[in-house]
């Protein structure tokens, strides 16, 4: 879809709104004109909220999850079992596991799967800082956490195969997940079940 039958502050709009991950031009377009009916004010705010999280939230130091300050809130949490890992791959996983209730240890945030067609490979991915946690801190299990599918599978096996020189166990979730869906799509019982039957990798 063209947009250069629009005014030129119209078009950079369409055309901003283009790149956010599943925007297509059509829904570009109907998100840009809601834009320019809502009240400057209410306008202001979604922009404001949008740059404010953008400063505000980072990295945290120990997990990679979301955060505002050095530590999350999971790592700053005195409750949590520190001897138990889940490795996920999205911060959206955490929060899907977060709604299940039935974790309690801590977490790891890799910030993607590997895939070699897209040129992901472990550099890009949090796997170093994953290595450095086992290294300095007293972890007894790895839960491989990874989305039920060809990539999520992948990054399971690569790190199943790394974590073995550091002498924990690690686990996997049962496969009552539906093979080939995104753990952030699944409901807590399910995902309470699949951590609850959790195996050894193998």
């Amino acid at each position: 879809m063209s947009t250069h039958s629009y005014a030129r502050p119209i078009s950079e709009l369409i055309e901003q709104l283009r790149r956010l991950p599943g925007i297509g031009p059509k829904s570009a377009q109907r998100i840009a004109f809601y834009l320019l009916r809502t009240p400057v004010e209410d306008v202001e705010r979604l922009a404001n909220s949008v740059v404010n999280a953008k400063r505000a939230v980072r990295f945290c130091d120990r997990c990679c999850n979301l955060a505002v300050s050095a530590l999350c809130d999971i790592c700053e949490s005195p409750r949590r079992d520190t001897s138990r890992l889940c490795v996920v791959e999205d911060p959206r996983d955490v929060v899907a596991f977060e709604r299940t209730g039935a974790f309690d240890g801590l977490y790891h945030v890799l910030h993607g799967a590997l895939n070699p067609l897209e040129g992901i490979g472990p550099e890009e991915l949090k796997v170093a800082e994953l290595q450095k946690r086992l290294a300095t801190e007293d972890i007894k299990e790895v839960v491989l956490g990874t989305n039920p599918n060809l990539e999520g599978e992948a990054t399971s096996m690569f790190l199943a195969k790394l974590l073995s020189s550091f002498g924990v166990q690690v686990t996997m979730l049962a496969r009552g997940l539906p093979a080939g869906g995104d753990l952030e799509y699944a409901d807590e019982l399910t995902l309470a079940r699949a951590l609850a039957g959790r195996q050894e990798f193998s």
